[in-house]
């Protein structure tokens, strides 16, 4: 049974810690393919495999570019929910004081 996931009711991002543990697996991720490719094309060049063995040298070359660039980018994937537009614009909250200032000035 899977765990349900809570309903986000704001529009913030992930935690830092939770980005950056992201962006580690994946560079993990990004890493071990490339080792995968450079033991395979060590493999494929000693069973003669002549067409194959350069093209995962050069996979094995150019992924840790990947795996930096795949690292370094941030969600830009929006899970805010919009809120509806008000005809007195948008609700924020105001500080104690701002209210009980704003009680007084009613009651005079």
């Amino acid at each position: 049974m899977s765990k349900a996931q809570p309903i986000r009711i704001t529009t913030a991002g992930r935690s830092r810690a939770e980005d950056i543990a992201i962006r580690q697996k994946r560079y993990a991720i990004s890493m071990s393919i490339r080792t995968l490719c450079f033991v395979g094309a060590v493999i494929a060049g000693l069973a003669g495999i002549g067409w194959l063995w350069p093209i995962l040298i050069v996979a094995a070359l150019i992924l840790p570019y990947i795996a930096v660039v795949m690292a370094n980018a941030t969600n830009t994937k929006s899970d805010e929910m919009n809120l509806m537009d008000s005809p007195y614009g948008p609700r924020q909250l105001t500080s104690g004081r701002e209210q009980q200032l704003g009680e007084k000035g009613e009651e005079d």
